[in-house]
């Protein structure tokens, strides 16, 4: 039992039993994904459009409009596959996590992997995943609110036999509020209590995110400006030529060319796609939310241990009031006998969990024999430091302590003020970066215990140092935060010179200190004035990070916060970008947090904020160029209808061989288009600015009638020299084509040339690209395609007009683009 079940064993009753997980949402089927596909406007659209060729007896025309269907199909089938896959392989990454032994040693398992007969170990702040038997338990309290609806949380006994009685048991989805426990899983999946009845759970969706809203309206409003333009076509055409059924395809082109139907699903892409990128930088996303607000994080708040540093202890020192000269002895080899070191072993867990006590265990570097556990004092919040009473073979019993040097001395009855050897050892300690514990003992009878750690006569032992050194790519991280006008704060428990410390190593500038019992004497408008000048809070408990979200928020910060306990959970709810700890977190922390740092590291956290402005950024991108190019196809459907002369240009076929362009350049090109230059180099995104606002509206707009204008100039070329209609639609198409291509590089980076973005590997760009251009080439050159799209074949030289304008237009926007790039690096200069 102690060394749980093997591997091998666990595979054949995962086949068995299955996953420990509820049954999921069903997959889209294709059958789902089709009647998805007929309800969209635009399929609406090609239907009636093709069944009015049909109406006519173009049963060819009709015929290929109708097939588009199944391309469209295709094309949403393929898009949610790919938007499928990515959720999924956020869905078990964000699988509750769950510590068992197996083969005798401890690791940490996806929650929906546990299986019957897992020895599942329990701390505070674990959400429970199966039903257990608790074979150990130490002052063990479970909230069981979820299957009860009692708050008050239930304490548990052990049972060394299996059991029905509910306080042996523990249950799926109960959280563990105090305490720890070993057990044994009895139930999972839907045998489990709560399966039985938490399946409700499966229903709740998440709310729409502000951009999702704001594209929404923006969607709305475009539909019914549509719908009244398209109604103004018909009534145009219908008056100007006479012919209702061509007014009605003229009418439903001018709507398929109006309706911007790439917006939702270019959206979903990239919320998908993006949170799956993130967990490549071992960040998992919980809510698309801050995907949104990563671009905006002015202040990001960290936690020291295991985030900035490697949460690796090692005994470093040792000083004791018997030798004081000793100082800091940094030979571990010496100190294995040390009395101070068997003290501090035997406070702590017999399985240590918590880095600092394996690191006292591995010093001491042998296991306490012929020892037994009698009772157990915890560490709790009002009082920093635990306290174990063992029993000899002899019978003799002694307290073993330790915990925060302050407390420690405390219990001991001294004052560090009074004591200047221990205040001179600490700040030697704090200040080299060093973690620092008290250890006492106290010699007490077994028939006589004190009810709390105060009743013990603590004989103060010494201290012991640990370090936890930073991680190696800390201060390249701390410095791209400086230079992305993020805020670095680190928060810790430790003491203030050993905040200070290690906040320098990590290269960041300190501006202020300050610890929690100053936090806790200033009023709420005191905090709120001093917290710009403080970058490292020491002392600090978990509920005070709440006061500091709330009084960097006060100053219209935009705060992104780290958190791994229970009491974190307020501060990363209150925070505008809530990141708990992956490994050492709890699944209450996971819970409240927009995000979860698979490996705690604080480089992952910067590299998800620079991930995040890339997404955002490409996201701008995309949808510019969507609000661009619609322009000249709805200036180009409108133009005949009020200009009876002019043969019609772009019909059905041709707008939507256009949106077969434009949705894979949008929802894959873009999506996986590098970040821009200096991307971390620039201050954080406004979050107030709208997406869509008016300044961006109108730029996407001035590009979209440059396009206009040159396919125009052609177009018109080409009426003047008398050209059949068939060679003025093919040369004015393959304007508008050749426009759209050098639109879509130019609009891949704000920071780069046009040269730099051809030279770059973004395959599926040229892919794309390369594919619309040989069906343009073969459209106009192969006789059954020209039929297809109405064009007929005027010769070479008469596309060079074509061409030059395109290659006008695209001279003009990156002309525009060098002059603002180098207006904003002046700026910066």
């Amino acid at each position: 039992m102690e060394r749980g079940i093997d591997g091998a064993e666990a595979r054949k009753r995962l086949k068995e039993f299955g996953f420990n997980e509820l049954p999921g949402k069903n997959r889209k089927h294709i059958g789902r994904i089709a009647w998805e596909a007929i309800r969209e406007p635009m399929f609406v659209l090609l239907l009636i459009c093709g069944a009015l060729y049909m109406l006519l007896g173009d049963y060819q025309e009709g015929g290929i409009l109708l097939g588009w269907i199944l391309v469209i199909i295709f094309v949403t089938f393929y898009q949610n596959q790919k938007t499928e896959k990515a959720l999924q392989a956020l869905r078990e990454l964000a699988s509750p996590r769950a510590l068992v032994i197996r083969d005798g040693t401890e690791m940490r398992i996806p929650g929906r992997e546990v299986v019957p007969g897992d020895l599942l170990l329990l701390h505070e702040g674990d959400r429970i995943s199966a039903d257990c038997t608790v074979i150990k338990a130490q002052n063990l309290q479970v909230d069981e609110s979820l299957l009860t609806g009692e708050s008050l949380p239930v304490a548990k006994l052990s049972s060394e036999i299996p059991t029905q009685d509910p306080l042996c048991k523990v249950f799926s989805g109960t959280l563990v509020v105090q305490g720890s426990a070993e057990c044994i899983v009895t139930e999972t999946g839907l045998n489990t209590r709560f399966g039985k009845i938490g399946k409700s759970l499966q229903s709740i969706e998440e709310g729409k995110t502000r951009l999702q809203g704001e594209m929404q309206s923006l969607i709305r409003n475009l539909f019914i400006a549509g719908a009244f333009i398209s109604v103004a076509v018909v009534a145009a055409f219908y008056l100007t030529r006479g012919n209702f059924i061509q007014s009605l395809l003229s009418g439903l082109s001018s709507a398929m060319a109006i309706l911007p139907e790439e917006f939702p699903v270019v959206l979903t892409v990239f919320l998908a796609l993006g949170a799956w990128r993130l967990t490549k930088n071992n960040v998992l996303t919980r809510k698309p939310t801050a995907i949104e607000s990563l671009g905006s994080a002015t202040v990001l708040c960290s936690d020291k241990t295991g985030t900035i540093t490697q949460n690796r202890m090692q005994v470093r020192g040792i000083w004791s009031p018997d030798n004081p000269a000793l100082e800091l002895a940094l030979d571990a080899g010496n100190m294995a006998s040390n009395s101070i070191l068997e003290v501090a072993t035997l406070a702590s867990a017999t399985r240590a969990v918590d880095p600092m006590e394996k690191a006292i265990r591995e010093a001491y570097g042998k296991s306490p024999e012929n020892q037994f556990l009698v009772r157990e004092y915890p560490l709790s919040r009002n009082l920093l430091a635990m306290t174990k009473v063992i029993r000899n073979l002899d019978d003799s019993c002694r307290a073993c302590c330790k915990g925060a040097p302050e407390t420690i001395l405390r219990l001991c009855g001294m004052d560090p003020e009074t004591n200047p050897d221990v205040q001179h050892a600490l700040h030697q300690m704090a200040s080299q970066g060093y973690r620092v514990i008290g250890v006492a003992s106290a010699e007490c009878h077994v028939d006589d215990l004190p009810l709390t750690q105060e009743g013990f006569a603590f004989q103060f032992l010494g201290l012991l140092a640990l370090e936890d050194p930073i991680r190696p790519e800390v201060p390249e991280a701390v410095a791209q935060c400086h230079a992305a006008g993020v805020k670095v704060i680190m928060i810790t428990g430790d003491y203030p010179a050993t905040a200070r410390s290690i906040a320098l190593q990590a290269g960041m500038k300190v501006t202020g200190t300050m610890t929690g019992e100053e936090l806790k004497s200033l009023k709420e408008d005191q905090v709120k004035a001093k917290i710009q000048e403080v970058n490292v809070f020491a002392r600090i408990e978990p509920e005070q990070k709440l006061q500091i979200v709330r009084a960097l928020k006060s100053h219209g910060e935009v705060v992104a916060m780290t958190g791994d306990g229970v009491n974190d959970a307020p501060a990363l709810k209150a925070a505008d970008i809530g990141i708990a700890m992956g490994k050492k977190g709890t699944d209450v922390a996971r819970e409240s947090s927009s995000l979860v740092l698979l490996d705690d590291n604080f480089a992952s956290i910067v590299a998800a904020i620079r991930s995040g402005r890339r997404i955002f950024d490409n996201l701008q991108k995309a949808m510019a160029y969507i609000i661009a190019i619609h322009i000249p196809i709805i200036g180009l459907t409108l133009l005949p209808a009020f200009f009876h002369e002019l043969p019609l240009l772009l019909l059905p076929m041709h707008i939507v061989f256009l949106e077969m362009v434009i949705d894979p350049v949008c929802s894959i090109a873009f999506e996986s288009e590098q970040e821009e230059k200096g991307i971390m180099a620039r201050p954080p995104r406004n979050p107030d600015s709208l997406f869509f606002g008016a300044r961006r509206l109108l730029g996407s707009a001035s590009v979209g009638l440059l396009l206009l204008a040159a396919v125009v100039v052609v177009y018109f070329m080409s009426y003047q020299e008398g050209h059949s209609p068939g060679d003025i639609r093919a040369i004015a198409f393959s304007s508008l084509l050749i426009g759209n291509v050098f639109l879509i590089l130019t609009h891949l980076s704000k920071t780069r040339s046009v040269w730099q973005v051809i030279t770059e590997k973004n395959y599926s760009v040229w892919i794309i690209l390369g594919t619309a251009l040989l069906i343009l080439g073969l459209s106009i050159s192969v006789p059954y395609l020209q039929s297809l799209f109405d064009f007929d074949y005027p010769g070479l030289g008469h596309f060079i007009p074509a061409l030059t304008a395109s290659a006008l237009m695209l001279l003009v926007l990156e002309g525009i683009k060098f002059t603002r790039n180098k207006a904003a690096k002046n700026h910066e200069n």
